[in-house]
């Protein structure tokens, strides 16, 4: 009997997961956690923060007979799929694990379900912004689609992708509804996999599909010993003990970064107003935030050194990656909330009162890329 007020969350045990799963306990709902707690995210002693209500099953996605036995014991009546592998620069060199995890991990889940005869009333995908590679630009009157950036150009230091003419070309705000999808990496070429897979499944079973694309996610809860857990969580780590934060290339790359409880927000919207047809959003807080003023916000508040752009880089990183929500928050009736600058007192907070970890100064080689 499926119980019309549950969630299954797959991955909920991590950053987002863990997040989404007490907002979800807190409004009522009967929510169950899938994870294989790996030690990448969790630590090593697969540290858990998930309240006492949720049923956690802790089983691999690539793995058959583990969706079977979570689905024998709960039948959700949606299914927010957050188990991901997700490290852009890692997937180059651990494509199999990551299209595993990521895209086989996916069509297990299905066919579990099938052989559970169970069909959810809707997904809730967690996307990514990755997805689009570098996006799209504009030069002149000509909105094109740019080739990744070559190794040569960066070493020329022609940080931003070249246009059809010589003219200088703007990048433009993401947006599912007119930005075509390119990725320009393994983990991005999973996602939008993810993505397909789960539109043709759904749309045969007669089912919903909530699709959300997220921007760069940071807060209270994000793993700090995780190397691919992203600039901010590096920036805040390096800053409390003085650092001097490296920007990259002239440090104009742009990002948006959207604070944890906004993105928790706008899947607790999908999951109380249910995708009536197929649905593809962007989740960012809109706003297009370079890497050196990001730095300096958070040298500021740590006290630390000023930033210094080091004209350094890393190949495969997008030049510029924001959203337009305006669909989204149409759709959900959600806008965020968070300021950039509170959302990162609140993280350097919650990380000084954490356990101290290392943080490694030779960062260049285990910098993570900035987009996740």
């Amino acid at each position: 009997m499926t119980n019309s007020n549950s969630v299954l969350i797959s991955g909920g045990a991590g950053f987002i997961g863990s997040t989404l799963a007490r907002r979800l306990v807190g409004a009522g709902y009967d929510v169950a956690v899938m994870d294989i707690l790996h030690p990448q995210v969790h630590g090593e002693h697969a540290a858990i923060d998930l309240p006492p209500s949720v049923r956690l099953f802790t089983g691999d996605v690539t793995h058959a007979p583990d969706w079977d036995a979570v689905l024998r014991l709960f039948r959700p009546s949606q299914i927010v799929h957050l188990a991901a592998e997700t490290g852009t620069a890692q997937s180059l060199a651990e494509a199999t694990r990551h299209g595993s995890v990521n895209v086989v991990g996916t069509t297990q889940l299905l066919d579990a379900l099938s052989r559970a005869a169970h069909v959810p009333d809707q997904f809730v995908l967690a996307s990514s912004r990755a997805v689009y590679g570098e996006g799209a630009w504009q030069c002149g009157s000509e909105i094109f689609y740019p080739q990744p950036r070559s190794h040569a150009q960066l070493v020329a230091g022609i940080w931003d992708p070249q246009g059809p003419t010589d003219d200088p070309a703007v990048p433009l705000a993401s947006c599912a509804e007119r930005t075509e999808p390119r990725p320009t990496n393994i983990y991005a070429a999973t996602k939008l996999a993810q993505e397909h897979i789960l539109a043709a499944w759904t749309a045969a079973h007669d089912t919903n599909l909530s699709v959300l694309r997220l921007q760069n996610v940071y807060g209270p809860g994000q793993s700090l010993t995780n190397s691919y857990t992203g600039i901010v969580a590096l920036f805040a780590r390096l800053a409390r003990e003085q650092h001097t934060l490296e920007v990259y290339e002239d440090g104009r790359i742009v990002r948006d970064f959207v604070y944890i409880d906004d993105v928790v927000e706008a899947l607790f919207a999908a999951i109380e107003r249910p995708a009536a047809q197929p649905r593809c959003l962007d989740i960012g807080s809109g706003i297009a935030t370079t890497i050196h003023e990001l730095a300096r916000t958070i040298a500021v508040v740590c006290g630390a050194p000023e930033p210094i752009v080091v004209g350094k880089f890393r190949d495969g990183d997008v030049r510029a990656a924001r959203c337009d929500i305006e669909a989204a928050m149409k759709e959900l009736d959600w806008r965020p909330k968070w300021a950039l600058e509170d959302g990162l007192r609140t993280l350097l907070d919650w990380i000084a009162e954490r356990p101290e970890s290392p943080v490694t100064t030779n960062h260049h080689t285990h910098m993570p890329t900035l987009v996740k």
